[in-house]
């Protein structure tokens, strides 16, 4: 037997619960891991909230999870670059990672560098994607200015990092509590709330040319008003202002493969990417993990350890 997170019905975070469920077993081109950190993110609440049910419906009893790293326990049949006693990163399609063990398919997973903390190597695969598929969407190009709402959130503390990295200089909207931060890595930090429209073309006095948004609330008519072409808007979040107004939402699915993990954990492994992991709870504290990533004030990600 080996414990994972289940929940039968869709609901708030009391739904949620630690249960013993028989071992998995890894099938052709599978593999079997034991968990050693998993991220948790948005998108999982919202399903389990049944806010996704159009889009993402829920099967019940549900698992949840896509992101993590540990320990190769088992190989399935025709299984040959991996070994037993591999430590990997990797992403599971079947909501299933918050667990002990979990099921992966071998395609979907790449070495953990050594300079890559499990806790962040658990971490990275969903904020990790996402934020390389939305800088990838929008194209910063040195001597550009983009901005990213959510700066300092788990996708957004990545969008800016890379986007930094092609040379562009980068606005990252966020609370004083933050700004610090931002500055360490270079970005020029700005405060939502009223008046951030003046705000941000006080820091870039020659125009904005790209926008991530990461938080939703109105960040894509932001961008609209700061005279962005809708091609060079991506949101990961607020689906609804990206039909209307034609602008993209290119985010995980987009980047969703184990050479897009591999490049971000050697970029970490480097020291040319930091993920900030704002805690780290054991499996039985699911519940209290999901309050404090509900509450939408994190610094980087927080993480399950089984």
């Amino acid at each position: 037997m080996a414990r994972a997170i289940r929940f039968d019905e869709y609901g708030d975070v009391d739904v949620l619960r630690v249960e013993d469920v028989p071992r998995p077993a890894p099938g052709p081109g599978q593999v079997l891991v034991e968990v050693r950190a998993a991220g948790i993110n948005p998108g999982e609440a919202a399903i389990r909230q049944g806010f996704m049910h159009e889009r993402f419906p829920a099967t019940f009893p549900s698992g949840q999870g896509s992101d993590f790293a540990g320990v190769v326990a088992e190989l399935g049949d025709g299984v040959e670059e991996i070994q037993v006693g591999d430590e990997v990163i990797g992403f599971v399609e079947t909501r299933s990672s918050h667990a002990e063990f979990v099921v992966a398919e071998a395609e979907n997973l790449t070495p953990r560098p050594d300079g890559v903390p499990w806790e962040v190597a658990g971490a990275l695969f969903v904020a990790g994607t996402t934020a390389y598929a939305a800088v990838r969407a929008v194209c910063p190009r040195e001597g550009e200015t983009i901005v990213v709402s959510g700066a300092a959130g788990g996708v957004g503390s990545l969008v800016v990092q890379l986007a930094k990295l092609s040379g562009a200089t980068v606005i990252g909207l966020a609370g004083e509590a933050n700004h610090e931060w931002l500055r360490e890595f270079g970005v020029v930090p700005v405060s939502y709330g009223d008046g951030v429209e003046d705000r941000i073309k006080a820091a870039a006095p020659e125009g904005v040319h790209a926008f991530v948004d990461t938080f939703g609330s109105g960040y894509v008519e932001l961008a609209l008003h700061l005279g962005i072409f809708p091609g060079r808007i991506n949101t990961v979040i607020d689906f609804a202002a990206a039909q209307k107004y034609n602008v993209k939402t290119e985010g995980n699915a987009a980047a969703s493969s184990a050479d897009v993990l591999r490049e971000l954990s050697l970029l970490v492994n480097k020291g040319l990417l930091e993920l900030p992991v704002a805690r780290v709870y054991p499996l039985d504290e699911v519940r209290e993990a999901y309050r404090e990533l509900e509450k939408r004030h994190t610094r980087g990600k927080i993480v399950l350890r089984p």
